[in-house]
């Protein structure tokens, strides 16, 4: 039986063949066969990782295309080998002479390593938290708050008011003012998220200023 050629020593995962042909015949990790199909094609496509490890070690290229302009990534059968060659600098977002990217090539037989890909070329993006804003527990006790002390407030001017014999209507209206301003100082940010809230829609879709809130990708889109 005829020895094996790179380019089968390279998709049988063949290592002692393939240095043979490298190192003694000195053959390139990128040579086409007639097809142009390379040996850097050969191992992503059966995932022989360690020949490719090997194959890069010596000059092969992640990139190298073939004549339909796809490179090794196209080939690829599991994630295990995508994430191997994009780790080694394996372009994600390409396209081949006939315009279609590798996640485009993958999707309708190797599923699971388009998603893979997908992943790289779009990540979704944690959301920034925002403000931490108070419950509304918190919201209602500072409400009540406010209201006793208004209350206490008011009872102390009527009965010093009744007892110097004046009228307590201008020293009342000062501490109402007051109470108002401290109460929407409190409560402004809630005021504020509520408006953002209705000028949404009121379901929350929006973000604010009515912008679109960020949400994260589904496999349907």
């Amino acid at each position: 039986m005829a020895p094996k050629n790179i380019w089968v020593a390279a998709g049988d995962g063949d290592l002692a063949r393939v240095r043979e042909l490298v190192e003694q015949q000195s053959l390139s990790p990128n040579i086409p066969d007639p097809f142009t199909y390379t040996p850097m094609h050969a191992a992503a496509s059966y995932g022989q990782l360690e020949v490719l490890d090997y194959l890069i070690s010596r000059g092969g290229d992640v990139n190298v295309t073939d004549g339909d302009g796809d490179t090794p990534l196209y080939t690829v059968e599991n994630i295990e080998t995508a994430k191997f060659l994009v780790e080694h600098g394996a372009t994600v977002d390409r396209r081949n002479v006939e315009g279609i990217s590798p996640i485009e090539h993958l999707t309708e037989d190797f599923g699971h390593v388009a998603t893979y890909l997908q992943s790289l070329s779009s990540p979704t993006a944690p959301e920034a938290p925002g403000p931490l804003q108070p419950s509304q527990h918190q919201q209602n006790a500072a409400s009540e708050q406010l209201t006793s002390e208004l209350m206490a407030s008011v009872q102390d001017i009527m009965q010093r008011a009744e007892a110097e014999g004046r009228d307590p209507d201008e020293e009342l209206r000062q501490v109402v003012s007051r109470t108002v301003l401290e109460g929407v100082v409190t409560g402004f940010q809630m005021t504020t998220d509520d408006d953002d809230r209705r000028g949404a829609g009121g379901d929350g879709s929006k973000g604010v200023n009515g912008t679109p809130a960020k949400r994260p990708k589904t496999d349907d889109g």
